[in-house]
């Protein structure tokens, strides 16, 4: 261990590791996991520690129109900000470590560079705002990454607040019912973004790595089917009379599983993540079935040629099983290509640290992508135990996640001497080396 890393292990460990697995008894479960969810009370109270954080040290807190929560340190007047977080929300039953892991790293590190500034050991070009974005899961109310693609100008703010979820509640009334629906417009001007997070994946810890620099993401397609047969009565209607949507739901369901075998192995994955069932009785033949399918490759021509083959099979099953079956496309993301300054800026900082780093792709969607669009950003990621991750058992080690706290710290640091002034990032004309990568 280098007396750097030394250093700022005592300096930041054990706060941040006291205020982490504070948080984590906000809505924690039986097996050691969270149920946060988008605008529920336990998605407010973190909210409410997130502000009780900042306000103690005298920062400015805002909510924004879509209820994406921030938290300003102004080192230079009226100057643009660097932006760091993720996101307190989570899956149901999911894990502690997802999302609010980079926000409460995003605090402890502006906290610490705060210290910096006041002592005359780093002169910011820059303001640095700690945000809490909303919904980035889309568990409740889909798409996922909400909050920050509204932000970026992705999503349209009325349209989301329009979003219901299953009980019939807006993303607007979800948002006023636990006081965190803004005003304002969030920070102004960008000067880059910073983001770390848990792999979610097995490759770093399969090869003993510490830090994960993040080069590009996956594409994805999202599909919404609608399977629709007839009600009927389970004990008294003819096998041969019998329009079972659920039946057909489930060929569907086995259909987008087994598509991933007729491509490169590991090139394609899919799954269908969300069934709602019609009327949903024990003696009742289901008339209706809805379903969210995703699929995601680095190869959108997998994806695409995937989904193209998914729609005949859907019809063959309606036409054998005498359904209807609707499919319609929503959340297309294309492959999104991070700044290569920023992996290099990465690299630097492992160095100075002594820690292991790789490059690597995300396959999950994360708030760095939408913002990638907008501004310079950097993704860095720190391993997960077995890689599992949207699940009580996801976890990932106190001392890695205090390596990547030290990372997020250096990177922040240098981010606010405008270390990324002038890059590339996608959807801005570019003059760099990864020019031919931007989309």
């Amino acid at each position: 261990m280098t007396d750097r890393l030394a250093q700022l292990r005592d300096d930041l460990e054990r706060a941040f590791l006291r205020d982490f697995h504070q948080v984590a008894t906000i809505g924690a479960t039986d097996r050691g996991g969270v149920e946060r969810q988008a605008a529920t009370d336990a998605d407010r109270q973190t909210r409410d520690w997130f502000s009780a954080f900042a306000r103690a040290r005298g920062w400015a807190v805002e909510v924004d129109g879509i209820g994406n929560l921030f938290a300003t340190l102004e080192f230079v007047p009226g100057a643009p900000a660097i932006l760091s977080g993720s996101h307190l929300d989570s899956q149901p039953r999911g894990g502690r470590f997802d999302g609010a892991y980079g926000v409460l790293a995003a605090l402890h590190a502006a906290a610490e560079l705060e210290r910096r500034v006041a002592e005359g050991e780093l002169t910011p070009r820059y303001n640095l705002v700690v945000v809490d974005w909303f919904n980035e899961e889309g568990s409740r109310f889909p798409p996922s990454i909400m909050g920050s693609s509204v932000y970026a100008g992705l999503l349209d703010r009325e349209q989301i607040l329009g979003v219901r979820d299953l009980a019939g509640t807006t993303v607007r009334d979800a948002l006023e019912a636990i006081g965190y629906l803004g005003t304002s417009g969030g920070p102004g001007e960008l000067a880059g973004y910073a983001e770390v997070h848990i792999e979610q994946g097995r490759i770093l810890e399969r090869e003993g790595i510490a830090l994960g620099a993040v080069d590009s993401s996956w594409y994805t397609q999202k599909i919404e089917i609608d399977v629709i047969g007839e009600q009927s009565h389970t004990g008294a209607t003819a096998m041969a009379d019998r329009r079972d949507a659920l039946v057909g739901a489930a060929r569907v369901t086995l259909l987008v599983r087994d598509i991933c075998n007729e491509y490169p192995a590991e090139s394609l994955v899919s799954s269908v993540g969300q069934i709602t069932v019609e009327p949903n009785s024990p003696i009742v033949v289901n008339s209706r079935v809805h379903l969210v399918a995703d699929l995601r490759a680095n190869d959108p021509a997998i994806v695409r040629s995937a989904r193209d083959a998914l729609m005949a099979r859907f019809q063959q099953v309606a036409d054998e099983e005498r359904l209807e079956i609707v499919a319609r496309d929503f959340d297309i993301r294309p492959n999104r290509y991070y700044p290569q300054e920023g992996v290099a800026l990465q690299q630097r900082v492992a160095d100075r640290l002594g820690l292991s780093i790789r490059r690597m792709q995300t396959m999950a969607g994360h708030d760095s992508v939408a913002m990638n669009t907008i501004t310079p950003s950097v993704m860095m990621f720190v391993p997960s135990v077995d890689g599992v991750s949207h699940c009580e058992r996801e976890f990932t080690s106190d001392g890695d996640l205090v390596n990547g706290l030290i990372a997020l710290t250096e990177v922040i640091a240098e981010l606010l001497t405008g270390v990324l002034d002038g890059v590339a990032y996608p959807g801005v004309p570019s003059t760099s080396t990864n020019e031919s990568r931007l989309r």
